[in-house]
Order: structure tokens, then C-alpha cells, then sequence
């Protein structure tokens, strides 16, 4: 990890959403850094006066609503980026308009975007674009690039010639995807910064990680393929090496003549010949990765490019169900990578169940911990810094602890746990009844 440009670097402050997926009311999930807090300096990125945060890791129940941040952010650079987004409004509401925003650093500036989508009509009504400066006592002044609120007929536009033209376009797309850009200043600008940003962000699910990432960069012998070789070997303490090979070295019970055939007489779709060709060495034998490796592993070896790209690129990586299959050590070893001091502008943003992780004491923030809960009432996002330390929430306090016994909330309701031993002991009954 060494240091970078800038402008290679990408940062996410700050998602809002309101009548998305789960969300009914607004909710807000930030990475900004409390600077009160001096505990953990390495943890943040400091860069023209903004502090973010390297890390965060989002706790709750399953179906809470974990997943559906991370749906947010999906949604969000699929936006940017002019493709399908997939967004669904909350079902419980009436309203069709799915609210989404983003705050975020490009570049070494500050940015903000927010957009109002209508799913049943599939159109955008409303756009807002700003540029966030900080003045000499450190207050925020916000500049506006583009507004286009279509409900309350407000529109404008630091090119003059496009704030006339933002009530008659389509508003099936984002402004900048209905308009040549390249005739504007600002707009065309505005379009570079979002796709810029939208292009760092990778998305992943450990349950349903793809090996392809690390294949095609296995292809090409450089020193980021040798970090991620590094990387999985360090992984794996049974493991000599880790490449992809050619097929003569690949060992393959072709019947009596044993001849090796040549890869277009196989049959094999070539995304599962690429796997074939990956070859994991333990004292010296060389067997087929996708045949021989543990789901852990592979799993390992999948997100390790995303892991190396990201720190050595300056990537946004977000990661739901990090701790699926893989070690609560290597976990803690993989958000620790991020947090080093080393790190110069890479994010990581992982949702997780592991309590091992929640610690403050020797790994985190208080603001880098935060929590989905669910009740009757609806879906909440907040954080751990959001408790005083009236409520018995200090540096020094055992956050695990405290979060077992309910006290941080995010935990599957107690009910659960008496219906399922309720199902038990119908069981049982059933059972001693049927002899």
C-alpha cells in the first residue's frame, strides 16, 4: 500500500434513503469522522479539512434490513452509472418516490447528489448536484451545481444555456444522460465526477462471491497479481502458491492413452475452464483449486483481488456478509489492512453477524460501528457513537457484552428464541405421542 494521486481516490461520506427496499422514513448511514474522538487516528482519512472514515461495520438480524443498505448503495451507482437500477419502493407506503442520496469525495473535493425516483411512472423528478467547500473557521458552504425539482417547477443550472433546457428533456434518465455534455462546462464536469465516483465502488456478497475478479487478474503476471497471491498463501498457512496455469500442467484422467487434449477439443464453457486452470500447491503437489480448496478458501482467493485492488487503487469495497465461511481472524486481519495508517484512500463498508469484530478497545471508532434494527414500527440505521456515555456507552466499555444483552438493540427479537424452543418441545411431543 503506498501512497497515491488524489484524484485516483474515491471516498463515500454519506448515504440517505427514505421509501427504498426496507426504508420507509429517511435513514442516514455516514462514514464522516467525529475529530473530537483522537482514539484510533490511523482509522481516518484526512484530506482538505474532510475526515472520513476507512472502515465501517453494520450489525443486525438477519432480514433487518443489512442487506437492503447495501441495495441502496447498488442502486445508487447503478444510477450514476445510466444502468438499470432495480429500485423498489418500501411496500408499506403509499407513496411511489424512492429517495436516494450520496455524499462523497472525488478527486480531493466534496460532492453531494440526491434524486427522486418515481418507480411507477419510471421517472426522475427531481435532481440535485453541489459542490461542499469548507471555509477558514471549518464551516461548510454548499454550492449548487443543478437542481431540477420538477414537482415545485424549480430548475437551475450553472450552464445557462442547459437551465432553460431542463423543463422540456425527458425525465427518464439523469439530466447529464438526456444532453450532449460535452457542450456544457459544468454539467459536462458534473458527469465526469459522478461516473468517476460510481466507477470505484465494487459490490460484492461473500454467499455469492464470483472467482471470476481474481481470475482474469491472475491472468496477467504483475505486481498486483503477486500481492494477491501473497495475500491468499498468507491466508492459508497450508499453501505454497496459488496461480493459473496452463493446461499440459493440468493433471486430467483421460482414460487409458492418458493424452492431454487441447482446450478447444473440450467441451467446457470457458468461465469453468478459467477455474479449472487455477492451481493451489500444498507441500509441493499441485491439485485443482475448484476440486480440492475449502469454501473458505475459495472464498478467500475470490475476495482477495478485491481486497489488494481496492488498497492499492483507492476503492470504495463493499462487502455484504464479510465474515461468511472465512475466520473471525482473518476478517479482523482483512478490516485491520484498511485501517493501517498505510492505507491512503481506500474504503471498505461490510456488513457482518461476527461480534468478535466489535470491538473499540483495540480496533474501532465508536462512529465506525453501526446497527440496522426492526420492530413494528419500521427499519432504523444508527450508530454506536449515537450512545452518551450516560447510557453506559464509553471507550472503555465491553461493546460485545453490551450488545449480547440487548442493550445496543439489532438483535433478533427474544420471541424468536421461545417460539423455536416452543417448535422443539411440539416436536418432542409429537414424537413420544407417535410411539
Amino acid at each position: 500500500m503506498g501512497k497515491r494521486n488524489v484524484e485516483e481516490c474515491a471516498m463515500m461520506i454519506e448515504v440517505r434513503a427514505s421509501n427504498c427496499y426496507a426504508f420507509e422514513k429517511e435513514i442516514i448511514f455516514s462514514m464522516k469522522a467525529d475529530m473530537r474522538n483522537k482514539k484510533f487516528a490511523a482509522n481516518v482519512h484526512r484530506e482538505n479539512n474532510f475526515n472520513v472514515l476507512k472502515t465501517a461495520g453494520i450489525y443486525g438480524p438477519n432480514n433487518a434490513g443489512k442487506t437492503c443498505l447495501i441495495k441502496c448503495i447498488r442502486a445508487i451507482k447503478r444510477v450514476l452509472l445510466n444502468e438499470k437500477s432495480g429500485l423498489m419502493k418500501n411496500i408499506f407506503t403509499d407513496s411511489d418516490i424512492c429517495e436516494l442520496g450520496v455524499t462523497f469525495m472525488q478527486s480531493g473535493r466534496k460532492f453531494s447528489f440526491d434524486f427522486k425516483y418515481d418507480v411507477r411512472k419510471e421517472e426522475y423528478i427531481y435532481e440535485s448536484f453541489s459542490e461542499i467547500f469548507k471555509d477558514q473557521y471549518n464551516n461548510e458552504r454548499e454550492v449548487c451545481w443543478l437542481k431540477k425539482d420538477c414537482v415545485n417547477e424549480i430548475y437551475q443550472c450553472m450552464d445557462e444555456d442547459v437551465q432553460v433546457m431542463i423543463p422540456i428533456v425527458s425525465k427518464n434518465n439523469l439530466l447529464c444522460y438526456l444532453i450532449d455534455t460535452s457542450k456544457f462546462q459544468y454539467v459536462h464536469e458534473m458527469k465526469q465526477i459522478l461516473i468517476g465516483f460510481a466507477d470505484k465502488i465494487d459490490i460484492i456478497n461473500m454467499n455469492d462471491i464470483p472467482m471470476k475478479h481474481t481470475i482474469e487478474l491472475m491472468k496477467n503476471k504483475n505486481q498486483l497479481q503477486h500481492k494477491v497471491v501473497e495475500f491468499i498463501k498468507n491466508a492459508d498457512l497450508y499453501m505454497d502458491n496459488f496461480e493459473y496455469v496452463d493446461m499440459d500442467k493440468i493433471q486430467l484422467d483421460m482414460g487409458e492413452d492418458n493424452e492431454k487434449p487441447e482446450e478447444r477439443v473440450l467441451d467446457i464453457p470457458e468461465n469453468i475452464m478459467d477455474q479449472i486452470r487455477l492451481v493451489s500447491t500444498y507441500k509441493g503437489v499441485d491439485v485443482p483449486s475448484m476440486l480440492f480448496d475449502s469454501t473458505g478458501t475459495k472464498k478467500i482467493a475470490a475476495i482477495a483481488s478485491y481486497v489488494i485492488e481496492a488498497l492499492e487503487q483507492g476503492r470504495i469495497l463493499v462487502v455484504d456478509e464479510l465474515d461468511s465461511s472465512i475466520h473471525f481472524k482473518l476478517t479482523r486481519a482483512i478490516v485491520a489492512m484498511f485501517n493501517n495508517e498505510l492505507n491512503t484512500g481506500a474504503q471498505m463498508i461490510f456488513t457482518v453477524h461476527d461480534i468478535n469484530l466489535m470491538d473499540c478497545r483495540r480496533m474501532f471508532r465508536k462512529e465506525q460501528i453501526w446497527f440496522v434494527h426492526k420492530d413494528e414500527e419500521g427499519v432504523y440505521v444508527y450508530s454506536l457513537a449515537d450512545f452518551t456515555a450516560q447510557q453506559g456507552v464509553r471507550d472503555t466499555t465491553d461493546i460485545m457484552e453490551k450488545y449480547r444483552k440487548g442493550a445496543l438493540g439489532a438483535l433478533p427479537d427474544p420471541e424468536l428464541i421461545n417460539s423455536l424452543l416452543s417448535i422443539k418441545g411440539e416436536v418432542k411431543g409429537d414424537a413420544a405421542h407417535a410411539q
